[in-house]
């Protein structure tokens, strides 16, 4: 498979699922949401961007399975015979797009081995990109401007550790870490937007200490890795898996450039 070629017909998919999410949007304040067991909103733009995705990739990798956020997910048992798939959130900050602050993002990831080796993060009423795929670095692109190749940084010796707080999502748990850190500024923003600005060196940290879902983090990981990042797992300091056990749930993690072994229990 040439990720180069499918990441080009992978960023078309996002362009048409996220048409179809800003014409939701663009009703102005009458989108309605419905709210799932886990309590997280879901909107006509979800499900919109998710017929949309599951088929565009169905046509362009036929034997791939596609695990998305709006579909049904496949038993274990099915799954866990899975060398590659798709790891898809159409609409990733639904809450973001119901508080109308433009936050909200298409999450498009390709899975061999259970590591991301394709990545795309579309931003559609930002008109912004991330985007990556193995070996061949991480991109940031806004609007038609010409693509910027990224680099994640390490915090800078003497000045505030920059660091990525959720617009919607802040736990005690993040103060706490925060904390222990020194001399901080904090960024806020949603989505998988917050990896993205450790990979494109706004920020040099994003702790995440609560749960999202596989597919709020595979698209933005491959971008992560690909500038020199690192998505890692709190408790072990190893790098984020997908499709690895039953549940899709990840446990903590910190994305920075580079890690401390302090940080780990």
């Amino acid at each position: 498979m040439d990720l180069s070629r499918l990441l080009i017909e992978v960023r078309k998919a996002a362009v048409e699922a996220g048409a179809a999410i800003m014409q939701v949007y663009g009703r102005g304040k009458g989108t309605e949401a419905e709210y799932k067991d886990d309590d997280s909103p879901l909107t006509e733009a979800d499900m919109a961007a998710n017929r949309i995705l599951v088929a565009r990739l169905q046509e362009l990798t036929p034997k791939v399975p596609v695990m998305a956020e709006e579909s049904d997910l496949p038993d274990w048992t099915q799954r866990k015979y899975w060398r590659e798939c798709w790891v898809v959130d159409p609409l990733d900050g639904t809450r973001e797009f119901l508080k109308r602050n433009d936050e909200f993002t298409v999450n498009i990831g390709l899975v061999r081995d259970h590591k991301p080796i394709l990545g795309v993060v579309y931003a559609p009423a930002l008109q912004r990109w991330y985007y990556a795929t193995r070996h061949e670095g991480a991109w940031r692109q806004d609007g038609k401007k010409t693509p910027i190749k990224l680099q994640a940084r390490a915090p800078e010796p003497g000045k505030p550790v920059k660091v990525v707080g959720s617009r919607s999502h802040n736990t005690p748990e993040f103060d706490e870490f925060v904390g222990t850190l020194g001399e901080t500024e904090t960024v806020v923003m949603g989505s998988s937007l917050k990896l993205c600005l450790v990979a494109d060196g706004t920020a040099d940290l994003y702790p995440r200490l609560g749960p999202t879902s596989e597919w709020d983090t595979c698209a933005a990981q491959a971008v992560v890795e690909e500038a020199g990042g690192q998505v890692l797992n709190f408790e072990t300091g190893k790098p984020l898996t997908y499709n690895a056990r039953e549940s899709i749930i990840n446990p903590s993690f910190i994305v920075c450039a580079e890690s401390d072994a302090g940080w780990f229990k």
